[in-house]
């Protein structure tokens, strides 16, 4: 008994209802699986710095590959500088007005950004469950070429022909990817092969069709498609611009993509098993199950995108390489969106004005336009390595002198 005459508590009686410092949280735990626990300050800085590092070192590399200027450097260098100085101002000057500085800049900035958008969607919701999905590519050219056969073979007016194209191209997507997630389930293959053999199966395939009756163009002798139907392709939004329908798909993705991850229980498995898969699996989850559909919900991304490439571009035929390098562009906006739906929209607006304004640089201040690849690979380089961009901006981590746990999730 005590002074007050209640009975004594035992030792541990208190401690149930007292959080273990040691032992990770539910919270603590969402926010290692999606890569979400950083203050959104640094969340935003961090991304800003990179680019301000990028286009610095951009700056650095015009100024030495300017030639006129460089050899003004031994006789006059006041003027040399001025002219290096106009140089550099004038190919970002370019770069921005092609990008964002009239309407159809913007317009194609957009178009630019859309396929970038959902193929990165693809990538970061593999990334969120702890795989590497390199085949987006492949994805992509499956997926568009089952949309471009239902836009060119089926008869429906266009409120229901898109939609139906559209339909198709995410079937043939996610059936392309959830095989690589099928032999991960039940062989062990790692996705990161899998998915690189499936690209070049995939691009073999296309180019077989292409070439058959089913889908190669009538008198044509080299792998060209027929031409998908008018009501089958993507209509613009504006008039005299090519931004088009696709844009506003790759919206819908987003949220949706936001919705499933954040807001599903199918996405908390997700989210769940990128983190730890043992953990997962002890919680009750069927892991080979979620790697399955992992991969057949970011294979149906790519297939959107394969989609834009085909009933979203003139000529609205399908041909050998259609999707391009999208599919891998798609890693590298998946790391620098943080693999978050929101991140990947402002990443690939980014890439789509580098791509924009690049033209308009090449043109005008004649840069050419392999400085934006340049740009695009100095910005990943600064994103994947947050720590050296703190440390050239003596940036003090919130985190510093906190327990940090590491997720097993890619691209966080």
């Amino acid at each position: 008994m005590t002074e007050s005459g209640s009975t004594p508590k035992p030792d541990n009686a208190d401690k149930s209802s007292q959080p273990d410092p040691d032992q990770p949280n539910s919270e603590d735990f969402l926010k290692n699986a999606t890569g979400v626990g950083s203050s959104l300050r640094q969340a935003l800085l961090i991304p800003a710095l990179a680019l301000l590092s990028a286009l610095v070192i951009g700056a650095l590399i015009i100024a030495v590959t300017d030639v006129d200027s460089l050899k003004l450097w031994s006789s006059d260098p006041g003027e040399a500088f001025s002219s290096t100085l106009r140089g550099i101002g004038n190919a970002y000057k370019a770069l921005f007005v092609g990008s964002l500085g009239s309407r159809r800049a913007i317009t194609e900035t957009l178009f630019a950004a859309t396929p970038l958008i959902l193929a990165g969607l693809a990538v970061a919701v593999g990334f969120q469950a702890g795989l590497f999905n390199i085949g987006a590519n492949g994805q992509m050219h499956i997926g568009g070429l089952v949309g471009l056969w239902v836009g060119f073979s089926v008869s429906a007016p266009t409120i229901i022909h898109i939609p139906l194209a559209i339909l198709g191209a995410i079937v043939g997507g996610a059936l392309w990817g959830g095989l690589a997630g099928l032999l991960k389930a039940r062989t062990g293959a790692h996705e990161v092969i899998t998915t690189i053999m499936l690209n070049f199966i995939a691009l073999f395939m296309v180019d077989y069709l292409l070439t058959g009756t089913l889908f190669q163009a009538q008198g044509r002798n080299d792998p060209i498609s027929k031409r998908a139907d008018t009501t089958a392709q993507f209509p613009t939004l504006f008039d005299n611009y090519r931004v088009h329908i696709g844009f506003l798909v790759a919206l819908a993705a987003v949220w949706f993509v936001w919705w499933l991850m954040y807001r599903s229980t199918i996405g908390f498995e997700f989210r769940a098993v990128g983190a730890n898969p043992d953990g997962g699996k002890y919680a009750g989850m069927n892991v080979a199950w979620v790697y399955v559909a992992v991969m057949a919900v970011s294979g149906s991304l790519a297939g959107l995108a394969g989609a834009n490439q085909v009933l979203g571009l003139e000529p609205y035929r399908a041909f050998s390489g259609f999707a391009g390098d999208t599919g891998f562009d798609a890693i590298a906006l998946a790391l620098l969106g943080r693999s978050h739906p929101v991140g990947v929209l402002f990443a690939g607006l980014l890439f789509g004005g580098l791509r924009a304004g690049g033209l308009q640089m090449q043109g005008t201040a004649g840069i050419p336009v392999d400085l934006v690849l340049v740009l695009q690979a100095l910005i990943i380089v600064f994103i994947a390595a947050p720590e050296l961009v703190k440390a050239i901006f003596r940036i003090k981590s919130v985190d510093d002198g906190a327990k940090s746990t590491v997720s097993t999730g890619w691209g966080s």
